[in-house]
């Protein structure tokens, strides 16, 4: 599952972290020594500029693609997820329930929610708009806001058992339908922008990592052993698509001119022509696992546990 390669990747925090300055804040996150190879969890897109969250705090930000600088951020819990709703606001999520927002793309953050000590982990975040948000995480703890994210309250989303699995992906289907990508191979899935949930079954039995919505209106969801799902009918269905690996998939994306991308574990990266009917499978020589990629005005840029491996 996700909260696997979560802390698989955690454990690796300070081998990219040098020791924190003596006079430097205790939970502020650690000075970088190089910022482009910090051990990165999720990656988006604010406005132009790249921000990546990782391990031990680490936001970093680029707005060549070429060179990267680190933010000031107020915490050393491992950040697994950022979400921007425009090039000046956003949001990252993380460990112990941490919740950071900005709005100057990135440059500082300050801290909205934390529950130290608690082990309890956000793995996805969401926003409509500047007021209402969503993040998500393990064993079915999502977090709601209203105001921005001054203040979260906790929300049960589904009934039943499907209430209580690891939540691990929050995808924008448009137009109000959310998905999350979750374990044990089910979707939850809400057609009013997240007032209301439920959880869609599918045949795998595995977890879903992460999912897309593609310009032709349909949706993929993707994860363990390779498994890709496809719906054309807003989620309410899926079918399975065949992959070509077993490797695991943990970040999706789709260019401009209708390519799609999935990357993941070992070095695995699927690439579709045809809006996810069929997929043609590819290796990194040193099969470098990917946890996350974004699409620039320049190309792609592929993170890992190593920090930025690709940019083409």
């Amino acid at each position: 599952m996700k909260r696997f390669l979560v802390l698989m990747l955690s454990s690796l925090a300070m081998a990219a972290a040098s020791p924190p300055a003596a006079e430097a804040a205790p939970r502020q996150a650690p000075h970088l020594a190089n910022p482009a190879r910090a051990p990165i969890l999720g990656a988006t897109m604010a406005g132009a500029r790249i921000v990546a969250v990782g391990d031990y705090g680490a936001i970093i930000l680029s707005d060549d693609g070429q060179s990267f600088r680190q933010s000031q951020v107020p915490t050393r819990a491992p950040l697994t997820s950022v979400f921007f709703l425009d090039a000046r606001r956003g949001w990252a999520a993380g460990h112990d329930g941490t919740i950071l927002a900005t709005s100057d793309g990135g440059e500082t953050w300050r801290l909205q929610r934390e529950e130290p000590g608690k082990e309890r982990v956000l793995l996805s975040i969401w926003f409509e708009n500047a007021e209402h948000g969503l993040a998500v995480g393990q064993f079915g703890l999502a977090l709601e806001t209203t105001d921005g994210g001054n203040t979260w309250q906790e929300r049960r989303l589904v009934e039943g058992d499907a209430g209580e699995i690891h939540l691990q992906s929050i995808v924008d289907g448009r137009n109000g339908l959310l998905l999350i990508a979750a374990e044990g191979g089910f979707v939850l899935r809400s057609e009013d922008a997240g007032k209301t949930w439920q959880a869609i079954p599918t045949s795998n039995k595995g977890s879903f990592w992460t999912g897309l919505a593609l310009s032709d209106g349909s949706l993929l969801i993707a994860g363990l052993r390779g498994h890709i799902f496809r719906s054309q009918d807003r989620g309410r269905s899926w079918q399975e698509v065949p992959s070509g690996t077993q490797q695991s998939l943990t970040t999706a994306w789709q260019a401009q001119d209708g390519t799609v991308r999935l990357l993941g574990l070992s070095g695995v990266t699927l690439t579709s022509r045809d809006q996810g009917r069929t997929f043609e499978a590819s290796l990194r020589p040193d099969r470098t696992s990917f946890t996350s990629a974004v699409m620039t005005p320049t190309g792609e840029i592929d993170f890992s546990i190593l920090g930025v491996v690709d940019r083409h």
